[in-house]
């Protein structure tokens, strides 16, 4: 019998053929790479990231049920600490894992006769919960000579030590290490659909993924680049930079009850409208309140040609995809319908509201509220999304977790994003430097990632920040102690450069190909050509700038390679990369350099868009 096969035909029995075909293709990758591997000695960490809301907990239970046929029996589940989202994993593991044993966080005794079966426990990530967890791993022998495959779903999220700069270590990556170490040896797959602050762990921390692996989403699935596509914004992108907070309202309102109309029309029974303002309680009831007067308003204004005109301009943006458009006179009624009989709902999620996931599982809602609407949240026909929250110190995995509007049941024709032009450009920021992360992935590649100036990666407590490097955009980086494979071959290369003044465009991959050419042990070139691989990534004919100087005498050992003019020369490129490569007199003894020989002496300087991370 093959657990994964028996998982799969039941997904394509669901009429699921697309997903099923997903989740096999990653589940066997996995396999084939990584897990057929694995020696049963060792505690190997690796990172299974996709896009928000793209389907990760079917594949990794997939990738489950991979390991079970090459050999795991034991798996731990871990969920972010909170209760309805661990039952709710629980419940769906019992559904969907129907040839396992599966046991929730007390249920000790059914882990303990779990027969001749592979046994999945989920539990959410808290402290008292993750101790209990581990001394019934230690008091148990079944842990001996089998291996421990342990899942954490937003890996990201609380499992990372906070207190890694103060030589301490938090509760909960405490008691995750204590669970590690129960076992003679373990797998820790890391899901989350935000790998900023995984990829950018140390090794000596042994947090950092050891292989990582990105899962492609479905056909169905829109995401980041329908939202934020390079070079153009979308139609459906409502600008409100100039907009007072009553006009925001006012325009989503009347937006999504167009969208409802046309949802309700069609037999599809809920139609929600997120709106994410800020993160404090009392702007979130304050923005109830606006949706709450303006929906008010329209039922009563007796100027129904007003509003009749609005619900007509709305009318004509529609362009569904899944279902066929409905009759203006008919979306008219269902409008009036809904304003006259109050047949809606304003829910607020935060921590002082009592509203839950169960009032907006069905009708017209709009859901208004701060952190609560991120990580684990799912909304479904979510078509209007209202997004102004700022911040002094924005954080890239944060605030993409924001964007619920991400998913499958989706119509492209239906959706709006009301935003201001600066968090826009933000959000497509992240996206591109997202979509760099994935080609990475996917070509198997050291990973870096760049982030304009004052957009942080993730949140700095959980970095080790005596090894974190932080290369300013526009900063020029050269090696101390250069060594060329060959000074023939660099000379070679760079013959037709004589006599340029300025700095001339040349491909990438030349830059790659010359810098292929040095080596330094205090030098990290791999990690500079990670960084140029990854714009390459964001197109095969990107270019930078080469500049090649010789015969210069320059003594070994300088603080600044670059003269004032050449530093003027290359600096007028600010969006590029920019290799200077100086020809340095070394068999000048005066010069002081090692080798006593002529030695070429690369300068790179980064592009001034991007601050770039990197882990030393």
């Amino acid at each position: 019998m093959s657990y994964l096969s028996n998982y799969i035909e039941r997904m394509r029995s669901e009429g699921k053929k697309d997903f099923a075909d997903s989740i096999e293709k990653t589940a066997k990758k996995i396999g084939d790479k990584e897990l057929s591997k694995f020696d049963y000695a060792s505690h190997q960490i690796g990172l299974l990231f996709g896009n928000i809301q793209s389907g990760k907990t079917g594949h990794v239970f997939g990738v489950i049920c991979e390991a079970v046929d090459l050999g795991f029996p034991f798996f731990l589940f871990l969920t972010t600490d909170n209760t309805t989202l661990q039952e709710q994993t629980y419940e769906r593991a019992k559904k969907e894992l129907t040839d396992f044993v599966v046991c929730d966080e007390n249920e000790e005794q059914k882990f303990r006769n779990h027969g001749d079966k592979p046994v999945i426990v989920v539990v959410k990530k808290n402290h008292s919960v993750l101790k209990a967890w581990a001394n019934r791993f230690k008091n148990s022998n079944m842990l001996l000579g089998n291996p421990l495959f342990i899942i954490d779903d937003e890996a990201d999220a609380a499992s990372l030590n906070t207190k890694v700069n103060q030589g301490d270590v938090s509760s909960i990556n405490k008691f995750l290490q204590e669970i590690i170490d129960t076992a003679q040896s373990s797998i820790y797959l890391q899901m989350t659909g935000t790998p900023q602050s995984l990829l950018l762990q140390s090794s000596t921390s042994g947090w950092h993924p050891l292989f990582v692996d990105y899962f492609e989403p479905g056909k169905k699935y829109i995401g980041g680049n329908f939202f934020f596509p390079k070079d153009t914004t979308p139609d459906f992108v409502r600008f409100i930079d100039n907009d007072s907070s009553m006009e925001i309202a006012h325009k989503v309102v009347v937006r999504h009850l167009v969208v409802t109309a046309q949802l309700f029309l069609t037999g599809h029974k809920v139609s929600n409208c997120l709106i994410h303002t800020s993160r404090l309680q009392s702007d979130h009831n304050k923005t109830g309140e606006d949706i709450r007067k303006v929906l008010v308003k329209l039922a009563y204004d007796h100027d129904k040609a007003e509003l009749k005109s609005e619900i007509e301009q709305e009318y004509a943006s529609l362009a569904p995809e899944d279902s066929v458009k409905q009759s203006f006179d008919d979306i008219y009624k269902c409008i009036q319908d809904i304003l006259e009989k109050a047949k809606y709902s304003i829910v607020v999620l935060n921590g002082a509201s009592a509203d839950s996931s169960e009032d907006y599982v069905s009708g017209c809602n709009f859901v208004v509220g701060g952190t609560n609407l991120g990580r684990g949240v799912t909304f479904g026909q979510l078509h209007t999304f209202y997004y102004a929250r700022t911040s002094k110190h924005p954080q890239a995995d944060t605030m993409w977790q924001h964007n619920r509007m991400f998913g499958y049941d989706r119509d492209k024709g239906l959706v709006s994003l009301f935003i201001t032009h600066q968090l826009y450009n933000l959000f497509a920021e992240i996206n591109e430097t997202n979509n760099a992360i994935v080609e990475q992935a996917r070509k198997g590649e050291r990973i870096t990632i760049s982030y304009p100036d004052g957009l942080n990666p993730t949140r700095e407590n959980v970095l080790d920040k005596s090894l974190l490097n932080i290369l300013p955009g526009n900063s020029n980086h050269f090696p101390s102690n250069p060594h060329n494979n060959t000074f023939k071959d660099i000379s070679a290369m760079v013959k037709n450069f004589d006599g340029t003044e300025e700095p001339q465009p040349v491909s990438l991959r030349f830059i790659l190909k010359l810098l292929d050419k040095f080596e330094d042990d205090n030098f990290n070139f791999e990690g500079y050509k990670s960084m140029i691989q990854s714009e390459l990534n964001k197109s095969s004919l990107a270019t930078g700038m080469l500049m090649v100087r010789r015969n210069r005498d320059i003594t070994y050992g300088m603080r600044a390679l670059l003269s004032p003019n050449d530093w003027a020369a290359t600096n007028k490129f600010k969006d590029k990369f920019v290799l200077t490569l100086y020809q340095v007199n070394g068999d000048n003894p005066k010069l002081n350099w090692p080798d006593g020989k002529k030695i070429w002496v690369p300068n790179i300087k980064l592009p001034g868009t991007s601050n770039i991370y990197m882990i030393n």
